[in-house]
C-alpha cells in the first residue's frame, strides 16, 4: 500500500467516524439515581440522527428513533416505588455498531427539585462552603447514613442560551458524601423518608445571591409586559459587553457574593460579563434548569429571598409576579400539572433584605394552587444571612409535603391570619392552624395596632382560646393590626401546639392580582 493511498484511507476512516455521534444520556441520568414513582418517566439523550434507541428498566423495554438533530426521548410507564437496586440500560443500534450505556444502583421513589439561592446552596459542612455548616455539624454528618436517600447536585453554570448539559452525579447519602449535600435538601429528604419509607431523591440546582428572574426562561420573561424590561436590560448589557469588552474581567465566586440584589462593586461592576451575573434574567434557567427538564419529579422546594431587594427597580413590589411566573413556567415545562411548589419564607435578620415587606411578597405564593410556605422568621440570626439551623427548615418543608402531597394527618403550618373583628376598644384576631396557641420565650410581642390615622403603636396581645385579643391604651378605636412587622423579631413569638410559628401579617395588606 503506497503512502498516499494509506494517508487517504486513514483520512476517510477518520471522516466517517465523525459522522457518528456518541450515544449519551442526559445529565441527570447517572449511577445511584432515584426515578420518580407513579408518574411517567422520560429518559432522554443524544445519538446519531435516525438511530434506534432502546431503554430497558424494571421489566420495561421501550424504543424510539433519534430525530434529525440526534435527540431522543423514551418514556417509561409509571412504576411503583422500589428500594431494589436495578440497572437502567440504554442501547443504540446503528448500522456499524451497537452501543450500550448503563446506570447502576437505580431506585424508584420520590424525587424533588431543590432550588434557589445561597440558603439552599448552603451545605452540611463548612469545609465545603465557607458560609455553610449546620448546627451540630459533626453529629449530624456522622448520623447521615441513609442509603435510600440520594442527591444530584448540579454544577454552577450561567449561560446566555439554554444548554442541555450540566455537570453532576447522584450520590448516596453517607457520612462521607453528605458534607457536600444541600442542608435544606438533606433534612427535607431525611424527615420525608423516615415517614414514607421509600427512596427519596433530591436534585439540587441552586446558586448564591440569585434572583428569581434568573431562573425563568426567556419566552416567559418576554411574554410578560411587567417582566420584559428585565430581559431587555440584560440583552442591552450583553450587547454592550460583547461589542466593547472591558480589559479586565473578574467574576466573583458565588460564596463571596452577599445575598442582596446589589450589583458587583468596584472593578467587577464594570468588568463582569452580564451572563455571569446571577442577578440577570434567564441565565440560571439556561445553565442549570434547562439540562434537567423534564426529569420526572414530584415537586419543588424553593429558598430564595434576599435578592428580591432592588430599590431602583421595585424588586419587592414586582416579586409576587416574578415568583408566580417562575412557578407557572416550571409547571408548564415539566408537563406534570400543578405539581407541589413549597417555599421557605425568609428568616429574621437585622437587615433591609429581610424586611417584612420581603416576607409579605413571598407569602403571596399561597394564592396559587398547590403551594405551601415554611415560616422561618423565628430561627434567624441577627447578623448572619445564612442561619445554621437548617433542621427546622427541612422539618417544616417536610411537614407541608407529608400533609399536602402524601396525605398524612399532621399539622403542617403555624397560625395564619384569617380575619379581625372589633371587640370594644380592642381587636380580636382569628387564625387558621390555631390549635393550642402559645407564646414562646416570654409574653407575646411584636403586635402593633392603629386607628384611622394608620399610626401603629406597640400593643398588648392576649391569647383567648384560639384567638388573640390586641389592644393599646393609646388607640381608642382600632382599625388595623400587624404582627411581626420588623426585620428581626427575637423571642415572644406566637406558635401553635405543633410548635410551628405564626406567619407575620398586616390586616391592612394590599391585595395582589394574579389574574394576568
Amino acid at each position: 500500500m503506497n503512502k498516499v493511498f494509506s494517508t487517504t484511507l486513514i483520512a476517510l476512516l477518520l471522516s466517517a467516524g465523525t459522522l457518528f455521534a456518541e450515544l449519551r444520556l442526559a445529565s441527570p441520568f447517572t449511577d445511584h439515581m432515584v426515578l420518580q414513582c407513579d408518574l411517567t418517566v422520560p429518559v432522554w439523550g443524544t445519538a446519531d440522527a435516525g438511530e434506534k434507541i432502546t431503554v430497558e428498566f424494571a421489566g420495561q423495554k421501550n424504543s424510539t428513533q433519534a430525530d434529525a438533530d440526534g435527540n431522543w426521548n423514551v418514556k417509561l410507564e409509571p412504576m411503583t416505588a422500589s428500594a431494589e437496586p436495578r440497572t437502567l440500560v440504554v442501547t443504540g443500534n446503528r448500522k456499524s455498531a451497537i452501543e450500550n450505556r448503563k446506570c447502576a444502583d437505580v431506585l424508584v421513589g420520590e424525587v424533588w427539585l431543590a432550588s434557589g439561592q445561597s440558603n439552599m446552596d448552603f451545605t452540611m459542612s463548612k469545609k465545603v462552603k465557607r458560609f455553610a455548616g449546620v448546627t451540630n455539624e459533626e453529629a449530624e454528618i456522622a448520623a447521615a447514613n441513609y442509603p435510600l436517600i440520594r442527591m444530584f447536585t448540579g454544577d454552577a453554570q450561567k449561560t446566555y442560551a439554554p444548554t442541555n448539559r450540566i455537570g453532576g452525579e447522584w450520590k448516596v447519602c453517607t457520612p462521607e458524601n453528605v458534607p457536600a449535600f444541600s442542608a435544606v435538601g438533606y433534612f427535607f429528604a431525611r424527615d420525608l423518608q423516615r415517614e414514607i419509607k421509600i427512596p427519596v431523591g433530591i436534585i439540587t440546582e441552586a446558586f448564591g445571591a440569585s434572583t428569581a428572574e434568573s431562573w425563568i426562561r426567556r419566552e416567559t420573561m418576554a411574554g410578560d409586559p411587567k417582566l420584559k424590561p428585565m430581559l431587555e436590560r440584560f440583552d442591552a448589557a450583553v450587547e454592550k459587553f460583547r461589542t466593547n469588552p472591558p480589559p479586565v474581567i473578574a467574576e466573583a465566586r458565588s460564596e463571596d457574593v452577599s445575598a442582596t440584589n446589589a450589583a458587583p462593586r468596584g472593578r467587577n461592576r464594570a468588568a463582569r460579563d452580564p451572563v455571569q451575573d446571577q442577578h440577570n434574567a434567564t441565565v440560571l434557567f439556561n445553565g442549570m434548569i434547562s439540562p434537567v427538564v423534564p426529569f420526572a419529579i414530584r415537586g419543588v422546594i424553593w429558598y430564595q429571598g434576599e435578592s428580591i431587594v432592588d430599590a431602583n427597580k421595585g424588586g419587592i413590589e414586582l416579586y409576587p409576579r416574578v415568583q408566580a411566573a417562575l412557578i407557572r413556567d416550571w409547571r408548564k415545562l415539566w408537563g406534570e400539572g400543578d405539581f407541589p411548589f413549597y417555599v421557605v419564607q425568609l428568616a429574621g435578620q437585622e437587615a433591609a433584605s429581610n424586611s417584612p415587606l420581603v416576607r409579605e411578597a413571598q407569602a403571596t405564593i399561597l394564592s396559587l394552587k398547590n403551594t405551601g410556605m415554611a415560616v422561618a422568621m423565628d430561627i434567624g440570626e441577627a447578623k448572619n444571612v445564612h442561619p445554621k439551623n437548617k433542621q427546622d427548615v427541612g422539618d417544616r418543608l417536610a411537614r407541608i409535603a407529608l400533609a399536602n402531597t402524601y396525605g398524612k394527618k399532621i399539622e403542617f403550618s403555624g397560625p395564619l391570619y384569617e380575619s379581625m373583628k372589633g371587640d370594644g376598644d380592642a381587636i380580636r384576631l382569628r387564625f387558621s392552624h390555631a390549635d393550642g396557641l402559645v407564646a414562646k420565650d416570654g409574653a407575646l410581642k411584636w403586635f402593633t395596632i392603629a386607628g384611622a390615622d394608620k399610626k401603629f403603636v406597640a400593643a398588648a396581645a392576649k391569647i383567648d382560646d384560639n384567638s388573640i385579643v390586641v389592644s393599646s391604651s393609646n388607640v381608642i378605636a382600632p382599625t388595623a393590626v400587624r404582627y411581626g412587622w420588623v426585620n428581626f423579631p427575637d423571642g415572644g413569638q406566637l406558635y401553635n401546639s405543633a410548635g410551628l410559628p405564626a406567619a407575620q401579617f398586616r390586616s391592612d395588606a394590599p391585595k395582589f392580582d394574579f389574574n394576568y
